[in-house]
């Protein structure tokens, strides 16, 4: 079932490879979407594609790369909006 994800990712996840990370993981799953840096230091995105592989995501996100320290992560589902491309780095 298509679905969609909108994540607010708090901890240390800027300077740490975090999006880069975040961007390897939904292409290895096939979802679309974006990701990107918040001024607040935390790291917002955006999971289109199968609810199953946002979800697998969502589960990666909290480890995240070595360097990080995931503390909390708000996600909301939502309705799928838009059909993203492919999976970007905004900045």
């Amino acid at each position: 079932m298509k679905a969609r994800a909108h994540l607010f990712i708090s901890g240390r996840v800027q300077g740490v490879y975090y999006r880069g990370f975040t961007a390897e993981t939904a292409e290895s799953l096939g979802l679309t979407g974006w990701v990107r840096n918040l001024p607040d230091r935390r790291v917002e995105a955006v999971f289109e594609g199968e609810r199953e592989a946002i979800e697998t995501a969502i589960r990666k996100c909290y480890e995240g790369p070595p360097a990080s320290r995931v503390t909390d992560i708000n996600v909301t589902w939502e309705e799928k909006a838009e059909d993203f491309p492919d999976f970007s780095v905004r900045y």
